[in-house]
C-alpha cells in the first residue's frame, strides 16, 4: 500500500518564545521488507537559525534545529509518500518463554536492535508489581509451557479489555501506574504498560510510535488513535522469530495500517518534539495527521 502522509503540529505562545533547540522524530523509517520511504519532507516556520537531519543511536532520523528570534508560534509540517507492505509469514520458530533467559544470556549483540537494550526498566516504564501480577495470571491462564509469541498476544489482547481508550483520562505526562489503575488511557498508555508487563516476564519488548491509516477500507471500523500520532509494541520472540509488532489499543498485529516513524525503549526515545525553549508565560498546541491511502 502506498500512503501520502501530512501531518502538522503548531504551537502558540502566550510571550515571545526564544532560544529553542529541538529535536523532531517525526520521519518515516525506512525498514527492509516492511516500509519504504518514497519521499519525505519537514518544513519549520519561522525558518531555524540552524538545522541538521542525523540517525539517532536506535535508527531513527532526527531532525535538529534552533530558533534564535523571538517568535510566538512555531509550525512543524511533515509531508511524506512512503509504500507499506503487508506483514511477512513468521519464518521461525518462537522460543518458549522458560528459554528466554538463556536466550538472552547467550546474546553477544549490542548493535541498535539487540534485544539486551530492551528488556531492564527504563525511563518511563518503571517496573511496578502490580502490573507484574497482571502479566504473571495472564500467562497462568495459558497452556503450560507457552511459546513467547503466545505470551505476547495473551498480555496485549487482555491489556485491551481491561483499559478503555479515553483521549482525555491522560497527558502524554501521566504515569503509567496512574493509567493502569484508572483502566483509561491513550495508546501511549497501553503501549507503556504492556511493555512494562512483558518485561516484567522476561521478554525484550520496546516503543514504536508512527501513523494510522484514517480511512478504513470500506466494511472494517475506523482504529482507535488514527486521529494523531501513534504507538504500539515490538516485542522479541528469540533468535529465530525475532522481532513481532502488536497493537494494544486495537488488539492487532501491527499490519499495513501501521506506518513506522522511530523504535525506542520507551516514548522518552521516541517524542516527536523533544528539547528545550526559553519562554515566559503558557503555551498551547495541536496536532493533525492524515493518512491518504493511494494504491495497493
Amino acid at each position: 500500500m502506498i500512503y501520502d502522509i501530512t501531518l502538522n503540529i503548531h504551537y502558540d505562545y502566550t510571550g515571545a518564545a526564544a532560544g529553542g533547540r529541538q529535536l523532531l522524530r517525526i520521519m518515516p523509517l525506512e525498514v527492509p521488507g516492511r516500509q519504504r520511504v518514497i519521499a519525505s519532507l519537514v518544513d519549520i516556520a519561522p525558518r531555524p537559525a540552524e538545522r541538521r537531519t542525523w540517525t539517532d543511536f536506535f535508527g531513527n532520523p532526527t531532525v535538529e534545529f534552533a530558533l534564535r528570534g523571538a517568535h510566538d508560534h512555531v509550525d512543524l509540517t511533515l509531508k511524506a509518500r512512503i509504500e507499506r507492505f503487508e506483514p511477512a509469514p513468521q519464518i521461525g520458530a518462537s522460543a518458549d518463554l522458560a528459554d528466554m533467559p538463556t536466550l538472552l544470556a547467550q546474546c553477544r549483540d549490542l548493535g541498535a536492535d539487540s534485544p539486551l537494550h530492551y528488556i531492564a526498566p527504563s525511563a518511563r516504564v518503571p517496573h511496578l508489581p502490580q502490573i507484574a501480577s497482571f502479566a504473571r495470571d495472564i500467562v497462568a491462564s495459558l497452556p503450560p509451557s507457552p511459546d513467547t509469541c503466545d505470551a505476547i498476544t495473551a498480555i496485549g489482547s487482555a491489556l485491551h479489555g481491561h483499559i478503555r481508550f479515553d483521549s482525555k483520562a491522560t497527558t502524554v505526562d501521566t504515569p503509567m501506574a496512574e493509567a493502569f489503575e484508572k483502566r483509561r488511557g491513550v495508546c501511549q498508555d497501553m503501549s507503556h504498560i504492556m511493555i512494562g508487563a512483558l518485561r516484567s516476564l522476561g521478554i525484550p519488548a520496546g516503543y514504536v510510535s508512527g501513523f494510522l491509516r484514517t480511512r478504513p477500507p470500506p466494511g472494517r471500523p475506523r482504529l482507535e488513535g488514527a486521529d494523531a500520532m501513534h504507538a504500539w509494541v515490538r516485542a522479541w520472540c528469540g533468535p529465530q522469530a525475532g522481532w513481532i509488532e502488536f497493537d494494544p489499543t486495537n488488539d492487532c498485529r501491527a499490519g499495513a495500517d501501521h506506518i513506522e516513524v522511530a523504535h525506542g525503549r520507551d516514548y522518552a526515545d521516541v517524542s516527536p518534539v523533544k528539547g528545550m525553549l526559553r519562554v515566559a508565560g503558557g503555551q498551547s498546541s495541536r496536532q493533525a495527521v492524515d493518512v491518504i491511502p493511494l494504491l495497493n
